[in-house]
């Protein structure tokens, strides 16, 4: 238990200071974050989603986006980029980041330990294990870089009016 609460602890300090300075680069960044080399970065289909709900929820899906994978730092940008005060923000940054932070050290450990048992009784399953992971994983990145590469043909057509 004890490996679990100085993972968990050091855990909590590192998603608050990523996710912090991420809400300061966007406070900082302000409407510049709009224009110039981070707009195609901003105006994406994840940036979009995330600004969306800031404004219609706000903090608690800042809270809830430690939940997520990928769509945590459009969050915090957004919130800081957006000026949500930092009575609001702080919150949802300690209150999220500890989910994130059990989470990740409860699972993550878990994780671990099994694979390495895997790999101690049946190194050959462990070794495929990692092989599918990274498999799955490769694949996956592919598909998203090339879904952003090629634009749909809707895309197109709706930039043209």
């Amino acid at each position: 238990m004890d490996k679990i609460a100085l993972a968990a602890g050091a855990l909590y300090v590192i998603v608050l200071l990523r996710a912090g300075g991420t809400f300061a680069v966007g406070w900082l960044a302000g409407a510049g974050a709009r224009r110039g080399r981070f707009a195609a970065r901003t105006s994406s289909a994840r940036f979009r989603r995330a600004e969306r709900a800031i404004q219609r929820w706000g903090a608690p899906v800042v809270a809830v986006s430690f939940l997520t994978v990928g769509f945590q730092t459009a969050a915090n940008f957004l919130a800081g980029s957006m000026r949500m005060p930092l009575s609001r923000y702080l919150p949802a940054l300690f209150a999220g980041g500890a989910a994130w932070a059990l989470i990740y050290a409860t699972a993550g450990f878990g994780f671990l330990k099994a694979l390495g048992r895997l790999f101690a009784e049946r190194t050959a399953y462990g070794v495929s294990a990692v092989a599918v992971l990274l498999l799955v994983v490769g694949v996956v990145v592919y598909r998203r870089r090339r879904a952003v590469a090629v634009p749909s043909p809707g895309d197109a057509a709706s930039g043209e009016s």
